[in-house]
C-alpha cells in the first residue's frame, strides 16, 4: 500500500527528472540553434555539419543498449545522475572545439555517449514510481522536452549573438553540472519489495534480452518502427529548421532559434497533456486505444508537413509548425506507456534501450540526408513532403497492428506475471 510520503515523493521524482530531461534536450538543441554560426566560423559545408549531427545520433544509438543494460542491473539513480554529469561536462568542452574532429569528439562521442545512459534509466525509474498515473506522469515529463528546446532555441541564439556560439555550450553545460549535484542529494532508487529468501536462481537481464523481447513482440516491434519514423522526422526538423528560417527569411540566430521551436512546442505542450489524460482514460477501457492515439497523431501530423513545403508566408508556416507539434505530441505521450504495456517490468530499461537504439540509428541519417538534399535542391522546402509521407505510412500501419495484436501482447504479459 502506498504511504503518504511515497505518494508525494513520486511527484518529486517527476520534478527532478523533468528538469534533467529539460537540460538533456536543451543541450541537444543548442547545436541546432547555432549550427549556421559553427558552419561559417569553421568554414564547413551543410553536408559536413549535418554529418556531425548524424554521428551524434548514431553513436548515441550504439551506446543506448549499454545504458539499458546498466539501468536494469545497477542503481537507476546512479546511472541517471552520472549520465547527467558526464554529458554536461562534455557540452561545456564542445564550446572549446576548433574544428570538425573536436566537434565530433566532444559533441558526438562524449555528449552522445553520456546521454545514452540517461534515457532508459530515467523512464524506467519514472515508470516504477508511477503505475496508475503512468501515462499522465510520462506526458508531464515529456513537456520538459518542449520547454527545453524552446528555451535553448531562444537563449542559445541570444547568447551566440551576444557572446559567440561557444558560450552557448559552456553556459548550458554548467547548468547541467549544478543539476547533477542536486539529483545526487534528492533522488532515490525505487524501494524494492523485501524478500525473505533471495532467489539466486533468477537470471539478471542480459545485454540482448531487450532486443529479443522487442523484436519478437509484434506490438513492441511496430512501436519501434513508428518510433524510428518519428525520430527521423524530428531529428531532421530540429537540425535544419533554425537554419531554414535564417536563410530563407533572414532571421537572426536568436529569432530563428525561438520561432523554429516556440510555435511547435507550445502546441506540443498542450497536445501532450491532453493526449496523456486521454490515454489514461481510454486505456482503462481498452489498452489498444493508446496505440490508436499514436497512429492518429502521425497521420494528422503528416498533413502539416505537406503544407510546410509549399508555404512562403511566415504566419502560415508558424501555423503549420503548431499543427505539427500538437499532433506529434499524441505519439510522444504514449511511447513508453505502450512499450511497458507489452513488455516485462524487469526488462523495461533494456526494452527501452532497444527501441531507442533502433529509432536513433534510423534518425541519425536525417541530418546528413536532408543536408545533402538541401545542397542539391537549393532549399529545405522540398524535403518536407518526404517527411510527411514517412509519417503517413507508419501511422496507418500502427493503426492496423494496434487492431490485430495489441490486446494479445498485453494479455501475454499479464498472464506471465
Amino acid at each position: 500500500m502506498e504511504t503518504t510520503q511515497g505518494k508525494y515523493y513520486k511527484w518529486e521524482v517527476l520534478a527532478l527528472l523533468w528538469v534533467a530531461y529539460l537540460l538533456n534536450q536543451a543541450d541537444r538543441q543548442v547545436f541546432n540553434t547555432v549550427l549556421p554560426a559553427i558552419r561559417d566560423s569553421l568554414n564547413l559545408t551543410d553536408t559536413s555539419v549535418g554529418l556531425i549531427a548524424t554521428v551524434f545520433n548514431l553513436f548515441y544509438a550504439c551506446m543506448v543498449p549499454l545504458g539499458g543494460w546498466a539501468g536494469d542491473r545497477f542503481s537507476r539513480k546512479c546511472v541517471t545522475t552520472i549520465s547527467i554529469l558526464f554529458w554536461s561536462v562534455a557540452t561545456m568542452f564542445t564550446g572549446l572545439a576548433n574544428g570538425v574532429f573536436m566537434l565530433v569528439l566532444m559533441r558526438s562521442v562524449a555528449t552522445g555517449g553520456g546521454e545514452a545512459f540517461f534515457g532508459p534509466a530515467n523512464y524506467s525509474l519514472l515508470g516504477q514510481y508511477h503505475t496508475d498515473t503512468r501515462a499522465r506522469a510520462m506526458s508531464i515529463h515529456q513537456t520538459s522536452y518542449y520547454v527545453g528546446v524552446i528555451l535553448a532555441g531562444w537563449l542559445a541564439g541570444k547568447i551566440a549573438d551576444s557572446l559567440g556560439w561557444q558560450y552557448s555550450f559552456i553556459i548550458f553545460g554548467a547548468a547541467g553540472v549544478v543539476w547533477a549535484v542536486i539529483m545526487m542529494l534528492r533522488l532515490r532508487d525505487y524501494p524494492e519489495a523485501p524478500s525473505a529468501v533471495p532467489d539466486r536462481s533468477v537470471r539478471k537481464p542480459g545485454l540482448l534480452d531487450g532486443f529479443k523481447t522487442v523484436f519478437t513482440t509484434p506490438t513492441a516491434l511496430m512501436l519501434t518502427i513508428g518510433f524510428s519514423a518519428f525520430i527521423f522526422v524530428i531529428t531532421g526538423y530540429m537540425t535544419w529548421v533554425p537554419a531554414f528560417l535564417q536563410e530563407e527569411f533572414a532571421q537572426s540566430q536568436e529569432i530563428a532559434g525561438l520561432n523554429s521551436m516556440l510555435w511547435t512546442y507550445v502546441a506540443a505542450f498542450v497536445g501532450v497533456l491532453l493526449a496523456g489524460t486521454l490515454s489514461d482514460k481510454l486505456g482503462a477501457v481498452n489498452h489498444k486505444l493508446r496505440m490508436y492515439i499514436q497512429g492518429a497523431g502521425l497521420i494528422l501530423g503528416s498533413v502539416f508537413l505537406f503544407l510546410m513545403g509549399g508555404s512562403r508566408v511566415l504566419w502560415v508556416l508558424y501555423a503549420c509548425f503548431a499543427g505539427w507539434g500538437f499532433f506529434r505530441a499524441f505519439f510522444d505521450a504514449n511511447i513508453y506507456t505502450v512499450l511497458y504495456d507489452v513488455t516485462p517490468a524487469k526488462l523495461h530499461a533494456s526494452c527501452s534501450s532497444a527501441m531507442i537504439m533502433t529509432g536513433f540509428a534510423v534518425g541519425s541519417l536525417a541530418p546528413v540526408i536532408l543536408g545533402a538534399m538541401k545542397e542539391s535542391m537549393g532549399s529545405l522546402s522540398a524535403t518536407f513532403p518526404l517527411l510527411g509521407v514517412i509519417w503517413l505510412v507508419c501511422g496507418a500501419v500502427m493503426l492496423l497492428v494496434a487492431s490485430l495484436r495489441y490486446q494479445k501482447d498485453y494479455d501475454k504479459i499479464q498472464n506471465n506475471g
